[in-house]
């Protein structure tokens, strides 16, 4: 069409720090050139990506009614280029995130080249080698050495033999403060086949063996390269602003000027008619300032009674049941990473020998709470997705360091009961422990050897001192009052980077 859609105007402004973006009306004569050249089914829309290379595109989509949640996530796969360059420290936490567990390993291969060096053999024949070893695994990146002069350094334990060539170092980053294991490609990199080989043979040993990276260091931040100066930018932005006032003034006739002038005189009406309307109540306010009658005060009290009878039927379950779904690798995205603003999913942690009884005790407890339509239920299955679990507990764990962490009873801590609020927009959640019971306390404080790492509300598989197992249903006994204490927001929130995997 001739006119940009606006969809796609959306999505350019939504990625355009990351991305450039072009349109083509094919309508147009020329055009036949581009499409004839790009092999374009004239008649869907249809998005090019390209990298490196522009004569041939990187990825292609093509569909006849283009939507933005398909459009967000060809941009979202398609955002980085094959070697990125690395220009600011937001762009390496990006590109190379923190390793969360043992499955979910990230290695980057960084070349350090010279900038002089941009269209040299050496940075070519890495683009090819990353163009042929794409994976999930590993991202291939590229700095300016004589820009990040810091960062090459801490990664290079000899800069002699490099000035003015090019390096190859694998990294793998292990906290946020900066802290990597690398291993650098002892020889400069001039991109020779066997250099190539070299770094190939490395990264399948990566594969087996992770102690390949055998070095550690701390790396500086990177320098932002591309942050604009305020004053220029100031500067730009006001000269444009000046240019279409005087072009709108001066070049557009009255009659043009006539809604604009229209829109102005209106709010200025509206505005001082509001401080006149004020100005007369409050002085009527000032005057009828005598108390009024117990009569009156008891009449509106009265009236006030079906106005909160009412609030409170409003809040009554629209449905006679709880509808709990349980979270799985497919309903992990929809029912918390793209949850809509303002929902979250409260989830169930049970096992498979506490499913039935804890799912009926649990659909009990929150009845009174399905009227809100921002609130979901769900469950998740501790046999399936425990990693998953103590990933999350770890962000809620107390301030004061646990000794011991890792003991003999790790594996056996019981998590049946828990329940998880997620705030999957806002990326946080709120916690609810099952309380112990009385006996079970009384027991406790007769035991000397319980495991003092233990927090308020865990319970284990198994007692050392011969007390039996709980209720199960017990464990969701105090639900209900922690469900409103949920919807007050006087829960604590425990906050995380991003929502891991679901494997």
């Amino acid at each position: 069409m001739p006119a940009v859609p606006l969809l796609y105007k959306l999505t350019a402004f939504a990625y355009k720090d990351y991305l450039s973006f072009g349109y083509v009306h094919v309508g147009l004569r020329g055009a036949e050139e581009m499409t004839r050249q790009y092999n374009v089914n004239v008649y869907a829309p249809t998005i090019l990506i390209f990298k490196e290379h522009i004569n041939k595109p990187a990825d292609v989509i093509q569909a006849r009614g283009m939507k933005k949640q398909v459009i967000d996530d060809f941009i979202t796969q398609n955002k980085y280029l094959l070697a990125a360059r690395l220009t600011s420290q937001k762009f390496f936490h990006e590109l190379c995130p923190v390793k969360r567990s043992h499955r979910q390993r990230k290695y980057c291969v960084v070349l350090l080249t010279p900038e002089a060096a941009k269209l040299s053999k050496p940075f070519e024949a890495f683009l090819s080698f990353a163009l042929a070893n794409t994976q999930d695994t590993v991202r291939f990146v590229h700095v300016y050495s004589d820009r990040q002069q810091e960062f090459a350094s801490t990664l290079l334990s000899d800069i002699d033999p490099f000035q003015g060539k090019s390096a190859v170092s694998i990294l793998e980053r292990r906290t946020t403060g900066g802290r990597v294991v690398y291993k650098t490609l002892e020889a400069p990199w001039t991109g020779s086949e066997s250099d190539k080989f070299t770094l190939l043979g490395y990264l399948d040993q990566l594969r087996r063996d992770p102690a390949l990276l055998s070095s550690e260091a701390v790396l500086p931040d990177l320098t932002d390269e591309l942050a604009p100066i305020f004053l220029l930018r100031w500067f730009y932005s006001a000269s444009d602003y000046i240019s279409d006032c005087w072009d709108s003034v001066f070049h557009n006739n009255w009659r043009e000027m006539m809604p604009l002038l229209s829109l102005v005189f209106s709010a200025l009406f509206i505005l001082f008619g509001t401080v006149i309307v004020q100005a007369f109540s409050d002085s009527n306010d000032e005057r009828e300032s005598n108390p009024p009658d117990k009569e009156e005060v008891h009449e509106k009290a009265g009236k006030t009674e079906p106005a909160f009878t009412k609030e409170n039927s409003s809040k009554l379950p629209k449905k006679g049941f709880v509808e709990v779904t349980e979270l799985t690798d497919v309903t992990y995205t929809s029912n918390l990473v793209r949850l809509r603003p303002g929902h979250m999913n409260v989830v169930l942690i049970l096992s498979g020998s506490t499913k039935a009884s804890l799912l009926q005790k649990f659909a009990l407890e929150v009845y009174t709470f399905t009227g809100s339509s921002c609130l979901h239920f769900s469950f998740l299955s501790l046999d399936k997705h425990r990693e998953w679990l103590e990933y999350l507990l770890e962000f809620a764990q107390d301030a004061a360091p646990i000794p011991n962490q890792y003991d003999k009873h790790f594996m056996e801590r019981d998590y049946t009961g828990y329940v998880l609020a997620l705030n999957g927009h806002k990326k946080y959640f709120c916690l609810f422990k099952p309380q112990k019971a009385v006996e079970e306390e009384a027991a406790v404080g007769s035991c000397g050897d319980l495991d003092s790492s233990l927090h308020l509300g865990e319970t284990r598989g198994k007692s050392s001192c011969g007390l039996g197992p709980r209720p199960i249903k017990g464990k969701l006994s105090k639900l209900s009052l922690w469900m409103e204490r949920l919807l007050e927001g006087s829960l604590q929130r425990f906050y995380i980077p991003s929502w891991p995997e679901l494997d």
